[in-house]
């Protein structure tokens, strides 16, 4: 039984960063998916008491039970959203060991420009590299012009996306069960 998680960079309620994660979750179609709330405290080592702050802690859980994990992140200012490197932050301190860590993840950015969030694709693998999750590296899912991007349904319009996001998840795919036999 496959549990994915997946966190989009975007609090927003018509994100379509929160969309294309959940477009990647149905291509992928696991037993279960989960979407992550990254509603979390600002990092402070004062509230890093006990077992941590009851979000960040719920977050940290929730990462270790998955067997793969997907990340849409928006662009902002040429990098990841705060509250996206805020969880990161989180996850690198958290009582319990990081649950990023050898996690088969893939990552994915939609943006109204026209690069499609590249930038903050590659802030995120930048980010991610402390943590030792083990990223997907192909084929890069950038979804430009993303106000437009996604139908009424919420999938993606243009089948050449739809065709690089199924070879994204099948490469998570391949990495989840390539960990699953070791």
């Amino acid at each position: 039984m496959t549990h994915l998680v997946g966190i989009s960079g975007s609090l927003r309620r018509e994100s379509s960063n929160t969309k294309l994660m959940q477009e990647a979750a149905r291509l992928y179609a696991p037993d279960r998916f989960t979407e992550a709330d990254l509603n979390l405290p600002l990092v402070n080592e004062d509230l890093n008491q006990g077992d941590g702050p009851e979000a960040v802690v719920a977050l940290a859980e929730l990462l270790r039970s998955a067997d793969a994990l997907i990340i849409s992140t928006p662009e902002y200012n040429k990098m990841i959203p705060g509250l996206l490197k805020n969880a990161l932050d989180w996850l690198s301190i958290i009582r319990g060991g990081n649950p990023l860590n050898g996690m088969p993840t893939a990552i994915m950015s939609s943006a109204a420009g026209k690069a499609g969030g590249e930038r903050s694709q590659y802030t995120l693998r930048h980010a991610l590299t402390p943590h030792r999750a083990r990223v997907v590296l192909a084929p890069e899912v950038t979804i430009a012009g993303a106000n437009d991007a996604f139908d009424e349904e919420g999938r993606l319009k243009n089948p050449k996306s739809t065709e690089f996001l199924e070879k994204l998840m099948d490469g998570l795919k391949a990495e989840q069960a390539l960990l699953a036999k070791a």
